[in-house]
């Protein structure tokens, strides 16, 4: 499958109690719907072609051999497919009954995993009637006329990706088996399941599911039977569950009188380039001391064009539900954990920050108003200097002035222009000639000031450049690029935007508010150039580099997965439909890849600052790259897309 992505389903078919040929029928139906719908595997509830309420009818052989005339139904009719399901049903082998996976494609039973961990309390009796894989001894039976690997330990290779299956139970055990299958090299896990509910359960096992396969850095397929099993003692509700690496994909409706097929694309290269980066568990590998696995080839099939119904978000740094307030709580939490613990131990009260009137500064800005209340600190010892240059419109400087004054901070005005023509004058440069010499020299002058202010009063320079930024190189090498500590250094532009708009709407007073939400209105801009002749902003940096959501977009799936350009590219594509051509996200993913790679150097000497999520570029956290590393491989897919 193109980008790594292999399509899986959970199927939650009607079953009758006992009635094999009903439910091999519901079972072809699924199979048909979900080979219909280009799926490459799916897989059945627990012991799906008798039921799984069965109970002393287990014991009975005309029930296993209707189960066994049940599969060979199954096989003939999805021998056409190149589909691989996987159903649960009981096999009798050396006088012990098995809960079993089978595994079937193209009419043939590619093998059997048996069930390990037999529940036996409350208002389960399975050792009642089943022996635990542990028992065995063989690794092969004979099963509807052909001779199949058999046993825990197997592991299906198809031309995508590998996988493992456990089985109910199997996941709730201290030590799962899908542990030790993820370290031999399951990338998905596959779960048939008979899972009652009860009060509080649903969300206990979501969680379970999440951990394991997280702990994992697996995909985590699970199905389990509903509507018309035995409702003597339990109820089932049909949970279908897809997780990738602790992120739930897809789930089923609940208690759903209907059958289900639950349907999403779990995404290997990501599975893949994450344990490559985590070397924990490539420790945990050489450590794994079970047996063997062993490896069974699955057929190959015509690889087929697959549409994604996995939702890819747009903006990947922005909180997002239920979860927004705790969200941003936490990352306002870090960077003030961050700020507090330098000032105690520099043992400074007084810190300095450049106010633009602009998101970065505001925010940066607003952490340390947090940060003086929780130390304890008076706010005046916070020091806003704005300082209005060539390029500033009344609109930044007017809210840069608000802001401080609502805050109760010291405010202190100093303009760089005069500076700025004596530099020219010294330097010989025309200040006409609007270039990246005239830019340059305002940024710098205004850290030079914030410096050399920050020595005289004996205070922290506190750095308000932010994550996207850095990527870009957007920034002027010692210029704002530089600070004694740079609180929002890993904080992308759109979280920053979020956040600010956030605070306004729940943590300040009106005044405060209405100012926070004109610097969010606000066009992104360094104001390093004069404005027009409405006194509007004339350099607009999305104009110059390209909108930042996109960018951040670019970003997050550039490092934190590793993607190549392509697959970004195709994401982004779903991601932003209606919002970007292709045409566009090429121009600006191209010119992301040239930017990243050219501007390494600034990064190579950032100031400290707190990492606050997944994704860091300080070069003694998560990123560490030579500054003249070539560009050539990226930028050369970019223009083949």
């Amino acid at each position: 499958m193109k980008y790594g992505f292999v399509k899986v389903a959970a199927a939650i078919p009607q079953v009758k109690v006992a009635d094999c040929k009903f439910n091999a029928q519901q079972i072809d139906t699924l199979i048909a719907i979900a080979d219909g719908k280009g799926v490459q595997i799916v897989v059945f509830p627990e012991l799906c072609i008798t039921g799984y309420t069965c109970a002393d009818l287990f014991g009975h052989s005309l029930l296993l051999e209707e189960a066994e005339m049940a599969l060979m139904q199954i096989m003939n009719n999805t021998r056409q497919m190149d589909i691989i399901s996987i159903v649960g049903m009981p096999i009798s082998m050396n006088s012990m009954l098995m809960n079993c996976a089978v595994v079937i494609q193209r009419g043939k039973i590619l093998g059997i995993v048996p069930k390990t961990y037999l529940p036996n309390y409350k208002e389960f009796y399975e050792q009642r009637w089943f022996a635990s894989s542990k028992n065995l001894s063989d690794n092969t039976i004979h099963l509807c006329g052909q001779t199949v690997p058999y046993g825990s330990n197997l592991l299906f290779d198809t031309s995508d990706t590998c996988f493992g299956i456990e089985i109910c139970e199997d996941v709730w055990a201290p030590i799962p088996p899908s542990s030790s299958l993820a370290l031999k090299g399951a990338e998905i896990i596959f779960n048939l399941s008979a899972d009652n509910e009860s009060i509080g359960k649903y969300f206990y096992l979501r969680s379970l599911l999440a951990q394991q396969s997280a702990r994992c850095i697996a995909g985590y397929v699970f199905s389990s039977c509903g509507f018309g099993e035995s409702t003597t003692d339990v109820v089932f509700d049909g949970k279908g569950l897809i997780y990738e690496n602790g992120t739930l994909l897809a789930e089923s409706e609940r208690f759903s009188l209907k059958e289900q097929l639950i349907i999403s694309e779990i995404d290997i290269e990501r599975i893949r380039n994450e344990r490559r980066t985590n070397t924990t568990f490539a420790t945990n590998i050489a450590h794994n001391s079970n047996k063997e696995a062993i490896h069974v080839a699955t057929e190959l099939v015509n690889p087929r064009e697959t549409i994604l119904t996995r939702t890819i978000e747009a903006h990947p740094f922005v909180p997002k539900g239920e979860e927004l307030n705790k969200r941003c709580e936490e990352i306002f939490a870090i960077q003030v954990a961050g700020l507090a613990k330098r000032l105690v131990h520099t043992n400074s009260k007084t810190v300095v920050v450049g106010i633009s009137g602009g998101l970065d500064s505001t925010l940066a800005l607003l952490v340390c108003a947090k940060t003086f209340d929780k130390l304890e600190f008076p706010r005046k010892g916070i020091i806003g200097i704005t300082m209005p240059g060539f390029g500033t419109t009344d609109r930044t400087y007017n809210n840069a002035l608000h802001l401080m004054s609502s805050l109760g901070i010291t405010i202190k005005e100093i303009s760089i222009k005069e500076a700025c023509i004596q530099h020219f004058k010294d330097i010989e440069h025309d200040m006409t000639v609007h270039d990246v010499t005239y830019e340059n020299s305002q940024a710098r002058e205004r850290t030079q000031i914030l410096m050399d202010y920050a020595n005289k009063v004996g205070a922290l320079v506190i750095g308000t450049g932010d994550l996207s930024e850095l990527a870009l190189g957007w920034a002027t090498y010692n210029g704002d690029h530089m600070s004694m500590y740079g609180v929002n250094g890993s904080i992308p532009k759109t979280l920053v935007k979020y956040l600010v708009n956030w605070v306004a709407l729940n943590g300040v007073d009106y005044e405060s508010r209405n100012t926070l939400l004109d610097i969010v209105d606000t066009p992104i801009s360094p104001e390093l150039i004069p404005a027009d002749e409405q006194g509007n902003i004339k350099q607009k940096t999305e104009d110059l580099v390209g909108p930042y959501e996109l960018h951040d977009f670019f970003l997050y799936q550039f490092l934190r997965f590793g993607f190549r350009p392509s697959k970004i590219f195709y994401l982004a594509g779903i991601a932003f439909r209606g919002v970007y051509d292709e045409d566009t996200i090429k121009k600006w993913l191209t010119t992301f890849c040239r930017r990243f790679f050219q501007q390494q150097f600034k990064r190579s000497c950032l100031p400290d600052g707190p990492k606050v999520g997944s994704v860091s570029l300080s070069p003694r956290g998560d990123w560490r790259m030579p500054s003249d590393a070539s560009a050539t491989l990226w930028l050369k897919e970019c223009e083949e897309l």
